[in-house]
């Protein structure tokens, strides 16, 4: 019998394994699938965009709130527990809701953001929020 030589040939399997990184990009999703629902926007406020017009000349209406925490609807005092019903009888027959919000710069935040409550629960999409420009 002749002999026969039996070499093996080995290769190298040159591949990359994917599975570490599939599995590392498949956490990364499911992280960020479960916090962006959780990440809430700020209040949207939609501000004139040109500054250089007068707030009275825009057909729009204006909330404004003293120091001392009176709530006037254009020129006219509403209270705090009136304010959502008397802005959703006003918006009532409008397509475009847009206000304008004015608040004095010392009344606390909470307060602020209860009239913004108020505001959106009345059905207004948007509030805009009325500043006095930085001067020189």
């Amino acid at each position: 019998m002749p002999e026969q030589n039996h070499r093996r040939i080995t290769t190298t399997l040159s591949e990359i394994n994917v599975t570490p990184f599939v599995d590392v990009m498949l956490v990364l999703l499911i992280i960020f699938m479960v916090t962006t629902p959780l990440l809430e926007k700020g209040i949207e406020v939609d501000l004139p965009k040109e500054p250089a017009r007068d707030v009275e000349t825009i057909e729009k209406s204006i909330i404004s709130i003293n120091s001392r925490k009176e709530i006037y609807l254009n020129d006219k005092s509403v209270s705090l527990n009136e304010l959502e019903n008397t802005l959703k009888y006003t918006y009532l027959a409008k397509t475009d809701k847009e206000i304008f919000l004015r608040a004095d710069k010392g009344l606390p935040y909470g307060f602020v953001v209860k009239i913004m409550s108020k505001i959106k629960n009345a059905g207004i999409d948007k509030v805009g929020m009325v500043t006095e420009p930085i001067e020189d």
